[in-house]
Order: C-alpha cells, then sequence, then structure tokens
C-alpha cells in the first residue's frame, strides 16, 4: 500500500504487514496474561457444525504455549489456512485484467461518462449500490477483485482514490451487515438457534436501508467537498498530481469484442450471485467460473494464449500484498486458537450478563461482538462460539432469539472494514493506507454502530420475533 498519510508530527501509520505482526505478537502476550479456558463441543442436530456446550467449561493447562518460534511459523500456517481466499483473489485478478489491457473496462467507462457528463455522483451511486448488492449476498473476500476498477472508476470521474475505495468497501459492509442473504452470519447464527434461515427479513431490510443511506450520506459529502475544493482531500498529493489525467486517458471505443467481453464479465457476476445464494457455492468454484471467463476472454479478445498466461501473471501479481496480509490476518487466528483464550473471553462475557436486565445485556452483547471482531474476523467463525452461549441467555433475560441474532450480526457486520484485521486487506487493493481511512469513515462508521444499537433497541421493544 502506497498512501500513508503524515501526521501533524511526522508520524507515518505502519504498513499493514507490521500492523498485523504487532497483533499478532499483541495475542501472544495475552495468552501469557488470560488462562486457558475450554468449553466442550457438540454437533448441532440443525446446522450440522460443532458449537460450544455452555454447561462444560472448564480452565486448562495449555499444553502447547506459543514459543518464539511458533510466532513466526503461524505465518506460514496462517498461509495455509488462507490459501482458498488468497487462490480465488490470484485467479480472479488475474483473469479481470484481461478485460483491463482489451480496454473493454476503458471503453464501458468511457460510455457511463458520456451518459452521466456533469452528474458524476450519479454514477457513484450506481456503483456504490452494487457492491452494497454484493455485501446483501454475503460476497465478503469474492468481493475483492472488484475493488481496484472500483479505484479506476473513481479517478475516471474525476474523484480521488478515497472515493473508490469508500463505494467499494463502504458499500460491501452496508450489504453485509444487514445480512439479509449472508449466510456467513445470519444464515449460520440462526441455524445455531434454531431459527429459520433469512426469517426476520422484514426488519433487515429496514436496517439496510438505515446504513444504505448513512453510506451514501458520507460518500455524498465527501465527493462534493472535495469537488469544491480539492485541497481538502485527504489524500491531496496524489489527487492534484492526477486530477483530470485519468479522464483524459480514457478514449477507448466500445466494439464488438469488447461488448462481448463486458457480457461475459456480467454473467459470471450473476451466476456467482445465484452459485453462492442457491447452492452454497465457495471459493473453488468462484474460481473455476473465473477461469472459464478467462478462456472465453482469449477466445473473444484473440490472444495468444502464452501472452494471455504472461497478462494473467501481471494482474495476479498486483494483488500481491492483499494476499499476503489474508495470510498474515489468518497467522492471527492461528495464534488465537494456539493460546486457548477465545473460550475464556467468551465465557467471561457469559458470567457477566447473568442477572442484567434486557438493555444492558444487548449492549453489552452488542459492544463484545464489536471489540471480538479485532481479534477473530470470521462471522461464522465467532457465530460459532458466541451464538450457543447467547441462545441460553436470552431465553433467562427474555430476549428474542431473532433480537440476539441482530445484534451479534450487527455487531460483527460493521467493524469488518474498521479494525485492522479485515480493513487492512481491502484497503491494499485500493492501495489506501489504514490511517487516511479512518479519517475518512469514522464519522461514517460511527453512526451505523449508533443507528445498529438503535435499530435492536427498537427490535426488542417490538418483539422482532423468529418469524
Amino acid at each position: 500500500m502506497n498512501q500513508t498519510r503524515k501526521g501533524s508530527r511526522g508520524f507515518h501509520m505502519p504498513h499493514v504487514f507490521i500492523i498485523l505482526l504487532f497483533i499478532m505478537l499483541m495475542i501472544t502476550a495475552l495468552s501469557y496474561m488470560i488462562p486457558s479456558g475450554s468449553y466442550e463441543r457438540v454437533e448441532d442436530t440443525l446446522s450440522g457444525m460443532n458449537i460450544i456446550d455452555p454447561d462444560t467449561f472448564r480452565y486448562v493447562e495449555n499444553e502447547n504455549p506459543i514459543t518464539f518460534m511458533n510466532y513466526f511459523e503461524a505465518v506460514y500456517n496462517g498461509f495455509v489456512n488462507g490459501a482458498s481466499i488468497m487462490g480465488t483473489l490470484f485467479i480472479c485478478s488475474g483473469v479481470i485484467y484481461f478485460l483491463e489491457v482489451s480496454g473493454a473496462f476503458a471503453a464501458g467507462i468511457e460510455k457511463i461518462l458520456q451518459k452521466t457528463k456533469g452528474k458524476e455522483f450519479s454514477v457513484v451511486f450506481i456503483f456504490y449500490t452494487i457492491f452494497v448488492i454484493f455485501g446483501v449476498l454475503g460476497y465478503g473476500e469474492a468481493a475483492y477483485p472488484f475493488y481496484p476498477l472500483a479505484i479506476t472508476i473513481g479517478f475516471a470521474l474525476g474523484y480521488d482514490r478515497m472515493v473508490g475505495a469508500g463505494l467499494a468497501i463502504v458499500g460491501s459492509t452496508v450489504g453485509f451487515t444487514a445480512g439479509l442473504m449472508n449466510m456467513f452470519t445470519t444464515g449460520v447464527a440462526q441455524q445455531i438457534v434454531g431459527l429459520p434461515i433469512f426469517s426476520g427479513m422484514a426488519y433487515r431490510c429496514a436496517g439496510l436501508l438505515v446504513f444504505y443511506l448513512i453510506g451514501l450520506t458520507g460518500l455524498y459529502r465527501y465527493c462534493r467537498k472535495i469537488k469544491k475544493n480539492p485541497n481538502t482531500s485527504i489524500l491531496k498529493e496524489e489527487y492534484l498530481s492526477r486530477s483530470g489525467k485519468d479522464r483524459e486517458e480514457i478514449k477507448e471505443k466500445m466494439t464488438v469484442p469488447r461488448v462481448l467481453g463486458l457480457l461475459a464479465f456480467g454473467i459470471v457476476i450473476v451466476v456467482q450471485g445465484i452459485g453462492c445464494t442457491r447452492f452454497g457455492w465457495s471459493f473453488p468454484q468462484v474460481a473455476a467460473v473465473y477461469l472459464i471467463l478467462g478462456v472465453a476472454l482469449v477466445i473473444i479478445f484473440r490472444m495468444n494464449p502464452s501472452k494471455a498466461c504472461d497478462l494473467f501473471c501481471q494482474g495476479a501479481v498486483r494483488v500481491f500484498g492483499a494476499a499476503f496480509a489474508v495470510g498474515l490476518a489468518q497467522a492471527v487466528m492461528v495464534l488465537m486458537n494456539q493460546a486457548c483464550i477465545m473460550d475464556t473471553i467468551v465465557h467471561g462475557m457469559s458470567v457477566f450478563l447473568e442477572n442484567k436486565g434486557p438493555f444492558f445485556a444487548l449492549l453489552t452483547i452488542f459492544v463484545f461482538v464489536t471489540l471480538f471482531n479485532f481479534f477473530v474476523v470470521s462471522g461464522s467463525g465467532k457465530a460459532v462460539m458466541v451464538m450457543p452461549i447467547l441462545q441460553p441467555l436470552g431465553k433467562i433475560l427474555h430476549i428474542n432469539q431473532q433480537v440476539l441474532v441482530l445484534t451479534y450480526q450487527y455487531g460483527d457486520g460493521i467493524t469488518n472494514s474498521f479494525w485492522p484485521g479485515g480493513s487492512l486487506v481491502q484497503l491494499s487493493l485500493c492501495k489506501v493506507g489504514y490511517g487516511a481511512w479512518m479519517k475518512f469513515c469514522w464519522k461514517i462508521y460511527v453512526s451505523m454502530m449508533a443507528a445498529a444499537f438503535l435499530l435492536v433497541v427498537i427490535a426488542n421493544q417490538i418483539g422482532y420475533g423468529p418469524f
């Protein structure tokens, strides 16, 4: 990532790798401060997953404490665990690069700009909505290959890099958090507590609208501000140096092969959405679909096969930094598992919540999941650990299970692109520094968190039920 922000005292935000390595070091230190604990896991008959038995917690002696070598071995093991994400990212990026070098994307953007001349934000609105839809479908990492395209669109519209990053990352976050058809958070959590999959859809639609408007408003205000005064851009130096440059460079004409290439790309996006939501596709199937697209594009653009392989490698190399960050993020989870402290943390929360009122309990759960997301980015992973504890607590505190799922879902989703563990991978794809991103997004995310908890409170008050 090459966009760093210098503070008033000369501070530079460390590289994404340094931040993730520091988080790994912090977990190593915590493993010697927090006692190890463990719940027994049992197979849930509804979901088929191994979940926590909430009555079986016990403190244990960690027979495999994190050592000096374990810290560095975790990087390799993180790469192994993240191989499916990393491999898909390389394949998708390599194939999408065919569309870039062919001029298909540039021609498509030029057509859009001609139709929306003087209404640049309408294009931001369109692509922001597309990324929201990606999030609604639970794409998560599957949307990563499209992030560089969002940056290109932002530049072409005369905005800075942050606008492209914002429409992609905020849009994905809004859709993912709302959880309408998100199997990774809503689906897993509802299965664990025994609710029908994706039940309670109407209220989550209302939540989606609230988050959508908050994100769109934040983007609009920033776009308007930098258009009015380019010096207010968070990435001012880059923005001023290339002002108008990208718009002048995009002069590609739409040809039949380019139309066919974009059409094939659009079909793949639709197929990917249907496959992930209806047939349970994951990274192997998504990667396979993009490889098929790659073969089709080679034929459409009449590429020399050997030259196509070289182009594929060039496209894949562009996301090497992001893929490496995925591996380091997985290394954090490797150390968390070895430390054997996650169950202890969850148990501590359950003890703390006993005999508390619903409002205080919901606030505590929301804050806990939000903070826990700093360490455990995986939505489904947290659900398997947390929801079996929340289910009996909800019954004791007379909190509807649907409300508990909503609280978990909102606490998990919003900070996926706010805490370093999740956002640094996304930012490395956009080549935006974490400090600059925080300056851009903090008001948006704080507003979404406040709205999320208000929605949880309202849901509890109206008796938001299982159906």
